[in-house]
This record gives C-alpha cells, structure tokens and sequence, in this order.
C-alpha cells in the first residue's frame, strides 16, 4: 500500500484591537516569500512545526514575526479553510484564531520577508490584501467557521 498523501497546516492570527469604537486588524505586505509578494496579509502568520499545536505556533509566529508575547489562553479558534492548489501546489489547512491581548508592540521583525506593519479597520482592509485572507475575513463576520478554497 501507498504512502498516504500528506498536506501541510499553516495558522493564521487575526490579530485585533480596539481604537476609537472601531475594530483594527493588523496586516503585513508580504516580500521575497515566493507567494503573493507585494500583498497584504495578516501578520504572524506561518507553518505549524513537527511536535507543536496550532496554538503553540501562533504564540511561536507571533514572537517570532512580530516581537509580541501571546499566551495560550489568549488565542481562540475562529476558522478553518481547507486550501487545495489546483495547478500542483500544495494543500494546506489553514487554522485562523483571533488573538485580542498580547504584551509588546508588534513591529517587523523579519524584514527579509514582510515591507510594512499597519493597522487597517476591520471593515475597511486594502483592495490588495491576498484574496484568500479576504474570504476568510468575511466568513468570519458572517460567523462561518469553515471553508474549502480551490486556488487556481
């Protein structure tokens, strides 16, 4: 019998603040990457290591990508999308949790691989954010915790 095919996780932080009655979303523009360079995206995002949680990675991606110190208890599950490259990429689960406290300031730490850090309304991100990001932003208001995404 074959080996089973094997798909990739990646966690997504959909890291919030409150400012002035609105809520903010903190987003990257991705750089040198191989993926959707020039794009926005949400910041602290990356791959969940051998012998970690989903969980365990966001407070990892999160020092890591922008020098801020999330707890466990701190991050909540807010969607799954199962995203299948038809063109012979690869298949990720992406895992979305909303992380609303945390200690620090984020701030580009690889600056290699993301060129600015910025606070966007919620409801008012850029037209250039990554078109995936965007549909998950919209279920997650819509409260539809999963999705299937063909990327063409």
């Amino acid at each position: 019998m074959g080996e089973h095919f094997r798909s990739l996780s990646a966690i997504i932080p959909i890291i919030l603040q409150r400012k002035d009655g609105d809520a903010l979303i903190l987003l990257h523009r991705r750089k040198n990457t191989g993926y959707k360079d020039g794009m926005w995206d949400m910041a602290g995002s990356g791959h969940v290591d051998e012998n970690e949680t989903a969980k365990m990675a966001v407070v990892r991606e999160c020092a890591e990508e922008l020098g801020i110190d999330v707890k466990i208890a701190d991050v909540s599950f807010a969607h799954l999308s199962h995203r299948v490259n038809d063109v012979g990429g690869r298949t990720y689960y992406d895992i979305y949790f909303i992380v609303n406290e945390y200690d620090g300031i984020p701030k580009i730490m690889e600056p290699d691989k993301c060129s600015e850090l910025k606070w966007f309304k919620i409801n008012d991100i850029p037209n250039d954010i990554m078109d995936i990001r965007k549909v998950v932003l919209d279920n997650y208001r819509d409260n539809i915790q999963y999705s299937e995404i063909i990327e063409m």
